[in-house]
């Protein structure tokens, strides 16, 4: 017999819980402000500078919950804010150790009852970082203090006796019960999160913890990425039967065929409800590289706010495609460019290093 998921303290039935779209209202957005250098070796100083301007779009829409360090973090990132006029009463900052910025791995995943009244209920799945990186203490502790914070009921995931390893990046979702990942990213025999799981373990927690009817499970992720295969820089729900997905158009990049393959995936795939969805492409940008290797530059890597949608561009021909398209798709918000030529040397953008508080 298989081990079975299970959950810890007292819940709902499983069918009581929903993880909501990105698009559904948010309480506010957590991010963590950057403060290890190694994350951006040679390119560190303008990093505070790219967060500023984050958060200052971002607290014109919602609360922006900022962890910082410690006091000499908090320090430095009163002073950066303030001279980037992001400094307000809508950005609260918590003085908690991190090791990293990149919340929407390292903390909880928000969902919802589905009770009346519904409540707010935290997902703390655990982190590792990545299965790369020995410096993750204060990262993993991340999630229960955000749970805390947000007075929602902490679930902790578990297959037999371990603990289910995973990161927010690593899944999306369209809010009606439709969940998309990559094989690559839980099921390749290179990841190394929770080995003995297989396609219907993952299911089986999916629909435990995050009320998930249907797993569309593509291929792989993009060329450069620290994570193997994170499906939010690659396809991205953006309405409950619509996704854009990343195309590469030089059939020379190693990113064609892999993007290709996915879109064969999408085509074929359905949503809970059995229909098919709507298509829309996203172009990727040319290649970033810096120092020989080539990072995971991505404008799948938006992030969707209460009245902005916040999009990485790199001076790139194709930003102004991608800006355009994504208005497109969401006509009832503001679509705000943010240079992220210097943040993805991070390995990560605006989605990495976000996460979403629901609106119980």
């Amino acid at each position: 017999m298989p081990a079975r998921s299970s959950i810890s303290g007292t819940k709902p039935a499983a069918n009581d819980l929903r993880m909501p779209a990105e698009w559904e209202p948010h309480e506010a957005t957590w991010l963590a402000w950057p403060h290890y250098r190694d994350d951006w070796p040679g390119k560190f100083e303008p990093i505070p500078w790219v967060y500023a301007e984050i958060i200052r779009q971002l607290a014109r829409h919602e609360r922006v919950e900022v962890i910082v360090n410690d006091v000499a973090s908090e320090k430095r990132a009163r002073k950066v804010l303030d001279r980037a006029n992001a400094l307000c009463d809508n950005v609260r900052l918590h003085r908690w150790p991190t090791n990293r910025v990149w919340t929407r791995d390292s903390g909880c995943t928000f969902v919802t009852t589905r009770l009346s009244p519904c409540e707010l209920a935290a997902v703390k799945w655990r982190f590792n970082a990545w299965a790369k990186y020995p410096n993750y203490q204060s990262d993993e502790k991340v999630g229960s203090l955000m749970a805390k914070a947000a007075s929602a009921r902490e679930l902790r995931p578990t297959f037999g006796k371990q603990r289910v390893v995973l990161e927010g990046g690593s899944i999306d979702v369209n809010g009606q019960g439709t969940l998309l990942t990559t094989e690559e990213c839980l099921l390749s025999k290179v990841q190394q999160r929770n080995p003995t799981m297989k396609r219907g373990d993952y299911e089986k927690v999916f629909a435990d913890y995050l009320g998930i009817k249907n797993v569309i499970w593509l291929g792989s992720g993009i060329s450069g990425d620290d994570t193997h295969g994170h499906v939010d820089d690659i396809t991205r729900f953006v309405a409950p039967d619509t996704v854009v997905t990343a195309v590469e158009a030089n059939p020379d990049d190693p990113n064609y065929e892999p993007l290709r393959e996915n879109i064969r995936r999408l085509r074929a795939a359905a949503d809970q409800d059995g229909k098919s969805l709507a298509l829309i492409e996203l172009p990727m940008p040319a290649p970033v590289v810096f120092e020989g290797r080539r990072l995971p530059a991505s404008y799948a890597n938006f992030y969707i706010a209460n009245g902005v949608v916040l999009v990485p561009v790199f001076n790139d021909a194709n930003d102004r495609i991608a800006l355009d398209t994504l208005a497109d798709v969401f006509p009832d918000r503001e679509v705000v460019g943010i240079y992220s030529g210097d943040l993805i040397w991070g390995f990560g953008a605006m989605h990495c290093m976000t996460q979403q508080q629901s609106r119980a």
